[in-house]
């Protein structure tokens, strides 16, 4: 488990085919300072387990699903990706709960500047849009937010917006992005439960 609050820029070193899957390097000396073969770490909001490390960097194994569903077959070698180690017991949760088990991508529609933070648009896929509420979380790279606009339930095209403060955008990955790229979004598992118990109680 996760809490969405970035602990480090960290740098892709290479990631390349392994046989069925994809093995992952990323320095990141933070990440791997107190880091064990077996270990949890996010890359982007995606949950990955430590199999390798060095002094700066760890090397994780990716399944081809989780390339397909996410922005990782977009990154190369020197781009920079968002780290946070699993939560420990006892620690702030400083965010909200966030598994690591993305649900899909979004992409960056529009990105208006304002007054001290920048919002930023992103599409949302219609099979996820009921999961999304403003003033809901909303993990996008494995950063925590607070979704602060969304689209009417009638338009055809949903979309959801957040507002990023100076720091979010120079810790983390999203004072890079663009209009046109992807990022990687994972609901509130609080919304998904309940859709699943409704979902239960609508066969009664």
């Amino acid at each position: 488990m996760f809490t969405g609050i970035i602990e480090e820029l960290g740098e892709v070193i290479s990631f390349e085919r392994s046989g069925q899957a994809w093995r992952l390097t990323v320095r990141g000396p933070l990440a791997v300072s107190d880091a064990s073969h077996g270990d949890s770490i996010a890359v982007n909001g995606l949950c990955l387990t430590v199999v390798e490390q060095t002094a700066d960097a760890f090397t994780a194994d990716v399944m081809q699903v989780s390339v397909d569903m996410s922005t990782l077959g977009d990154r190369t070698a020197g781009d920079r990706v968002n780290l946070e180690r699993a939560a420990a017991v006892g620690d702030r949760l400083g965010g909200h709960i966030v598994q690591g088990h993305i649900d899909g991508t979004a992409e960056v529609l529009l990105i208006t500047e304002g007054d001290g933070q920048r919002t930023v648009r992103f599409s949302l896929d219609p099979e996820h849009a009921h999961l999304v509420t403003t003033k809901g979380s909303i993990a996008i790279d494995g950063i925590s937010l607070t979704v602060s606009g969304i689209s009417a339930p009638d338009e055809a095209a949903q979309w959801f917006e957040v507002s990023l403060i100076p720091e979010t955008l120079a810790t983390t990955t999203l004072g890079f992005r663009e209009v046109g790229e992807r990022v990687n979004i994972e609901t509130d598992i609080v919304a998904r439960h309940v859709e699943r118990m409704l979902q239960l109680e609508a066969r009664r």
